[in-house]
């Protein structure tokens, strides 16, 4: 209700009805949840990138150093015990390392895609979509038939002209 109405039924002592549910989410006024910033943003995303990138390439790298380390100490520990269980664990920590490192490849080539995909645009148009009612469509198709045949009837002509001048 407006503060106009409201300030007519109060004079004239009418009392209000509360409003819906309904009518009160309809007057709430909305807010993003999360505000919009303006400006630098794309310099600020590139940094981030860039920042996200160098940070987890230093801990990707930490990370195969202290396996290389710790494959030593097992592997030390293997040799002087010639227990098959030190011998498995060496083996898991090899294929942990070896993980890491194909994780490692791989944030390499997921910046590279990253960096790549704003100057890669494809102008090829693969599905196209008619916005408007069936009867325009009708039309427009319609209007694509007639031109068809017209165009059909000219080639015949030139054909069925050229085939009688050689005759």
């Amino acid at each position: 209700m407006s503060k106009l109405e409201e300030s007519v039924n109060e004079i004239l002592g009418i009392e209000t009805k509360p409003e819906t549910p309904t009518e009160q989410v309809l007057n709430q006024k909305f807010e993003p949840p999360v505000v919009r910033k303006e400006g630098d943003v794309p310099v600020k995303v590139e940094k981030d990138i860039n920042t996200d990138y160098d940070y987890s390439r230093e801990s990707y790298y930490s990370l195969i150093e202290k396996g290389q380390e710790a494959i030593q100490g097992i592997l030390d520990i293997a040799k002087e015990g010639q227990h098959p269980r030190a011998y498995e664990v060496a083996g898991q920590l090899i294929g942990q390392v070896g993980t890491t490192v194909d994780k490692l490849q791989d944030l390499q080539k997921k910046l590279k895609d990253l960096k790549e995909v704003p100057n890669k645009t494809n102008a090829n148009i693969k599905n196209a979509l008619f916005v408007g009612s069936t009867a325009e469509l009708q039309k427009m198709l319609k209007k694509q038939s007639m031109e068809t045949v017209k165009e059909k009837r000219i080639e015949n002509e030139t054909i069925d002209g050229k085939a009688e001048s050689t005759e």
